[in-house]
């Protein structure tokens, strides 16, 4: 019998740690790490050369939103196919469990709305033969799978499952009886196999863009400070586990100390704990730098004083392409909020509506509010459906649009997508453009490369790409990381902060989740549109160039 059953031959390996790169064999046997050094050929049997490869450890992914797409796509493809061979789901504090029966539609609907994952998927797709998070967990044992999970405890379906359902927990704060339940049912989810907990806390208007399928607060949004601290006292009883958290408490007139503030909590809930805190995200906006200053400034200062407080840092450059067919994520403004609910003829009747109209010209005058995206004035129509209007409008910005019809810039958007029966494309501008604003920021090295949002938002971005752009922009274009450093921000700082304690590097003993890629050919290809969505439903996707192999516990998923 073989030594080993796969042997990686000559490549260059960047074990993830930092550690210098070094050219070497690595034996694989029973899906670990085995060897790694000179090894003979025939001790395996078979053999990949990695002659003039990279060989490094599996990108590990710490925020998507898969709790549902994993049971269509147990690959996670967005993802896999840019190396990604681990990740964490739970994120938001949104998920699936646990669920009373009768709950399980109100579950779907919530996520079709603050994620944009399809209802029609969720219910074609997910049986709902668990109720408890242990029996979620073991739910997910026996579907298949193409990479690794680790299930956070997520906020809002926990607390909702104890307090009789949505409704009731928006209303009021638990109850000491309440409590006990939730933090018996947290232990009970520890005890099975979670690896922490995770919550979205997006309290003020100005903030919130990410809200419930009838446009209210989440329920995780309505929490007190004290609910999560006695979480994180409850999570310091384990000597595993991390804290997800999207916090922005505060609105927008002094960002810098609205962040701040927000950042030192979460350090609070890390003292707690004396666990990770994931503090999502740390954004390289490029009209935002006093902010980016200010955000790195607190994770030095928490960290300086052992206070593991990670930020998830936004380093893929990043537009989206949308259409008002199903856009969301303008919920932050009352107007665009309550036109972007319903149905597609109710959102076409609502953005014509004239009153609302005005609440959306105001508050864009007023802030340039809804800025998600930049200025909607930078958007620009990519591609118009009717051949009527292509001609016309297609390439042209809101601003050119709006200057040549004597609109509102809001006006000029809306006006043409209600022509073109909301199927018009806007692209949105790139505002983190700035590799010399990534450089400084993933000097810090409390800071994981990211984020994917991947499972959700689906038909609007492809963030899943960002490990194959942060080795192609950072290390080849730029030369401003080493491949030692991108590494170290893709995999072992994330295995770290996640408690992925088998991998994230290449060690002997370790998970054999590989990657062997040829930097000089990465190449991320062109957005397109796949119809793999139950029951006929389409994404937006961009698959990759460069990589030979892809393994995640020895097994090859990808070549």
């Amino acid at each position: 019998m073989a030594e080993f059953d796969t042997i990686i031959a000559n490549g260059m390996v960047i074990d993830g740690t930092r550690l210098p790169r070094y050219r070497a064999d690595i034996g694989i046997k029973n899906g670990k790490i085995a060897k790694i050094g000179r090894l003979k050929s025939s001790d395996a049997t078979k053999v990949l050369d990695a002659s003039g490869l990279v060989v490094a450890p599996g990108a590990i992914d710490l925020h998507t939103h898969y709790d549902a797409q994993l049971h269509w796509d147990p690959y996670c493809s967005i993802g896999s196919w840019h190396g990604v061979t681990s990740v964490t789901i739970g994120n938001c504090g949104f998920g699936f469990a646990p669920v009373h029966a009768k709950d399980a539609d109100r579950a779907m609907l919530s996520m079709q709305r603050t994620e944009a994952v399809p209802y029609d998927a969720m219910k074609l797709s997910m049986a709902f033969d668990w109720e408890t998070f242990p029996q979620w967990l073991d739910h997910l044992d026996r579907i298949p799978k193409g990479l690794n999970f680790i299930n956070l405890v997520p906020v809002t379906p926990l607390v909702s499952y104890v307090m009789g359902g949505w409704a009731e927990a928006k209303s009021r704060f638990p109850n000491q009886k309440e409590m006990d339940e939730i933090l018996r049912l947290f232990h009970e989810g520890m005890q099975a196999g979670a690896g922490g907990w995770a919550t979205q806390r997006l309290i003020s208007d100005e903030a919130s863009v990410q809200r419930d399928y009838d446009g209210t607060l989440m329920v995780s949004d309505t929490l007190p400070d004290e609910f999560y601290l006695t979480l994180a006292k409850a999570l310091g009883q384990y000597d595993r586990g991390c804290t997800q958290i999207t916090q922005f408490t505060k609105g927008f007139e002094d960002p810098e100390k609205g962040v701040i503030d927000d950042m030192k909590f979460c350090g609070r809930l890390a003292e707690l704990s004396n666990r990770p805190v994931m503090f999502n995200a740390i954004a390289v906006i490029d009209e935002k730098v006093r902010l980016l200053t200010a955000e790195l400034a607190t994770l030095q200062e928490l960290n300086s004083k052992g206070i593991p407080l990670i930020g998830q840092g936004v380093t893929m450059r990043t537009d989206f392409r949308f259409t008002f067919e199903e856009w969301n994520l303008f919920d932050n403004v009352p107007a665009w909020r309550e036109a972007t609910l319903g149905t597609l003829e109710e959102r076409k009747r609502k953005l014509a509506d004239p009153a609302l109209r005005k609440g959306m010209r105001e508050e864009y005058d007023r802030t340039k509010q809804p800025k998600v995206l930049g200025d909607m004035a930078e958007f620009i129509a990519a591609e118009v459906d009717s051949e009527e209007l292509k001609a016309k409008y297609e390439g042209l910005s809101a601003s050119q649009i709006a200057e040549r019809e004597h609109k509102h810039i809001v006006d000029a958007i809306l006006d043409l997508s209600l022509k073109d029966n909301l199927r018009t494309e806007w692209l949105t501008p790139v505002r983190n453009q700035s590799a010399e604003n990534c450089k400084r920021m993933l000097e810090y090295p409390y800071i994981t490369a990211g984020i994917s949002d991947g499972g959700a938002h689906t038909k609007f971005q492809t963030l899943g790409a960002y490990p194959t752009d942060l080795l192609m922009w950072m290390v080849r274009d730029k030369g401003y990381l080493t491949l030692e450093d991108a590494h170290y921000h893709l995999s072992y700082l994330p295995a770290f902060t996640a408690g992925f304690k088998d991998r994230g590097s290449l060690r002997e003993g370790l998970a054999a989740d590989i990657l062997v890629y040829d930097l000089e050919k990465l190449n991320i290809k062109p957005r397109e549109i796949v119809y793999d969505v139950p029951p006929n439903d389409w994404r937006r996707v961009q698959r990759a160039e460069g990589y030979r192999w892809i393994m995640v516990n020895g097994d090859v998923t990808f070549e």
